[in-house]
């Protein structure tokens, strides 16, 4: 009698790969989203109804949470428990096609945007395209990105000049000039010219000042 031959065990996962439900992936997740949203650990505690103590054990990888705990903390970061885990992701490459872009306009203040980058929770940057006609001018209450605290913009200039007013100081700006500073601070840019302008700007969060 032949005997069947036992199943070939599954390949090792890639030396780079990660399990989502490692309590080490999960507690880094869980702090990355809760940064973003600016919340304190105190703050996260309210909202979800999961203590701070428990949840200072879960960011640093100490503990596993239940089903029932990773669930109170997606809710108080509202976010279904799918997202919080990473289950409903099919990878960790997302593409935002050009036709599925953000895009608005003030055309009282000559601006107009698009937004490069996916919405997705938990984006570490944000990169949007910004044009400016003669005289136009950002800085309109409901301009993207939102700046949180500690943020940091570098914003590359694509064409034309324009003007960056960042805490009551001006800096010019030429085509192919690129700076950064710290965009939690009042700021604008200006177009002073008769020609049209557009810039890139690149907003990465969570990062603090000393």
């Amino acid at each position: 009698m032949t005997l069947a031959s036992k199943p070939s065990p599954p390949p090792p996962a890639p030396s780079g790969a990660s399990d989502p439900l490692d309590p080490a992936v999960i507690g880094a997740r869980v702090k990355a989203l809760r940064e973003s949203s600016s919340l304190s650990l105190r703050e996260l505690a309210l909202r979800s109804g999961v203590s701070a103590p428990m949840l200072s054990q879960v960011e640093r990888g100490e503990t596993s949470p239940t089903l029932t705990v990773a669930a109170r903390i997606a809710a108080g970061l509202e976010l279904r428990l799918s997202q919080l885990l990473r289950l409903d992701e099919s990878g960790t490459v997302t593409i935002v096609r050009a036709g599925e872009r953000q895009r608005g306009a003030n055309r009282k203040r000559g601006h107009s945007f698009e937004v490069l980058t996916s919405s997705q929770p938990g984006q570490r940057a944000e990169i949007s395209r910004h044009t400016l006609a003669p005289g136009g001018a950002t800085g309109a209450s409901d301009d993207p990105p939102m700046h949180e605290p500690g943020a940091r913009e570098s914003a590359l200039v694509e064409r034309g000049s324009v003007l960056l007013v960042c805490d009551g100081q001006s800096h010019e700006l030429r085509e192919g000039d690129c700076v950064t500073f710290d965009s939690d601070l009042p700021h604008h840019f200006e177009n002073p010219t008769k020609q049209e302008a557009a810039f890139l700007a690149v907003v990465s969060a969570g990062l603090r000042r000393s």
